[in-house]
């Protein structure tokens, strides 16, 4: 998005002369650069918030003139932090991992590395947002050098401060000047945000009215119940998918943004305890844990913790007809396949065609696309002495399924002519 950068003229500047042309040019800038904000759903913009307010450093990627810069000052401004820009490529090694000074006594007292001016008062301020901006133009030398900044929080031999929170932004490489490919340990260090414009957002921000980047709210009641379950989830995924723990990506371009590894998955567990803290939306979620694991690690997570708040099949086997199913689609399908799964872990007659109840439960409150994998699969279970029950023809005129009992019986007597027991 493109907040306002909220800029005015500064109150100590020089004023022109009263009437000239360029007074009244400067009147006229100062009216186009008075804009307000105001509170508006922005999945971006919370997504963002909630990092920093995780203490994460983040990294936006997007294309040039989209108002990543724009966002992080709007974003200083919100929080009331002091926004320090450094522009990573035009810098050298030596300006992050500090200058050797050469003192009295070197061989006694060593020789310490000092820090740049704009670390020096950040750590003076105790507090602000440090940006770093043109990352992807950084040498790979200089993004060595930024290792222990972003993640240690060290500049030479200065140690910044707790409240300083770090954001970076960066264009692909197609469309940054002399772009570099990010390294892999510099990569897996930030929470990727995919910065795109919103048509809304920017018509009415031109008008004058910017979305308000706010901290989340987190409830203090919730916030051990969400860092069980951050846990649970995350170590529940990881102990199913254990090859997932660390995967470095086999290309370059994809080891230069989000893959998982402890450290990532450390940050994502984070991001889910804040997030589920905060009550932010399932969006705002996807976009964190996929911006710190990978899209297709971080799907699977969530995908996982969908199927953790899932009912017990086994309660809708008991009582098909006051089944309450999710309403979500995939939920839904989730639901319907974990109650199959259930009929085939423990194959009885009765819970056979309870489960059949169960699918017809499914057609009377929900959309009827959804039956056809769960009833293909349970038809697959029936035995050949199980008779097709009575219910099975509700569905018939949606998924066609009595004519696949028909076939599937056909086969069965065929076998047995053939003496094959199915």
């Amino acid at each position: 998005m493109t907040p306002s950068t909220l800029l005015t003229a500064p109150a100590s500047a020089p004023s022109l002369a009263p009437g000239s042309d360029l007074s009244v040019a400067e009147d006229l800038l100062r009216l186009l650069r008075t804009t307000s904000t105001e509170p508006r759903p922005d999945e971006q913009l919370e997504a963002l918030t909630l990092a920093v307010a995780a203490d994460l450093p983040v990294l936006l990627w997007g294309e040039p003139g989209i108002g990543k810069t724009a966002a992080l000052t709007q974003l200083a401004d919100s929080l009331d932090l002091p926004l320090t820009t450094v522009i990573a490529s035009v810098h050298e090694p030596s300006d992050f991992s500090g200058l050797p000074i050469v003192g009295d006594d070197p061989a006694v007292r060593g020789v310490p590395m000092a820090p740049p001016q704009w670390a020096v008062e950040l750590v003076r301020a105790g507090r602000g947002l440090l940006f770093l901006d043109e990352l992807s133009t950084a040498t790979p030398a200089v993004q060595a050098a930024l290792l222990r900044v972003v993640l240690e929080r060290r500049v030479g031999a200065l140690q910044l401060p707790p409240g300083v929170r770090i954001v970076a932004a960066a264009n692909p490489r197609a469309s940054a000047a002399d772009g570099w490919e990010l390294s892999p340990p510099l990569a897996n260090r930030f929470v990727h945000l995919y910065w795109v414009h919103d048509r809304d957002v920017v018509v009415r921000g031109l008008g004058g009215v910017w979305p308000r980047a706010e901290l989340p709210r987190l409830e203090p009641e919730r916030l051990p119940e969400a860092v069980a379950l951050a846990r649970r989830a995350v170590c529940g995924f990881l102990a199913a998918r254990p090859t997932l723990i660390h995967r470095l990506p086999n290309t370059e371009t994809r080891r230069g943004g989000a893959w998982p590894s402890p450290r990532s998955w450390e940050a994502a567990l984070t991001l889910l305890a804040f997030g589920t803290a905060a009550s932010v939306s399932r969006d705002v979620i996807a976009l964190l844990v996929r911006g710190a694991v990978g899209d297709g690690p971080g799907l699977e997570l969530l995908a996982h913790i969908d199927r953790m708040d899932l009912p017990d099949p086994e309660t809708f086997l008991a009582d098909p007809a006051t089944a309450d199913l999710p309403e979500r689609g995939d939920l839904r399908q989730a639901a319907l396949e974990a109650v199959v799964a259930a009929v085939g872990g423990r194959p009885e007659r009765a819970r056979w065609e309870a489960g059949w109840a169960v699918l017809v439960r499914a057609l009377e409150t929900g959309a009827p696309d959804l039956l056809v994998a769960p009833a293909t699969a349970l038809a697959g279970l029936r035995r050949d002495d199980w008779e097709v029950p009575e219910t099975v023809q509700r569905l018939a005129g949606v998924i066609g399924l009595a004519q696949r009992a028909q076939r599937s019986v056909g086969r069965v007597e065929a076998g047995r002519a053939n003496g094959v027991r199915r």
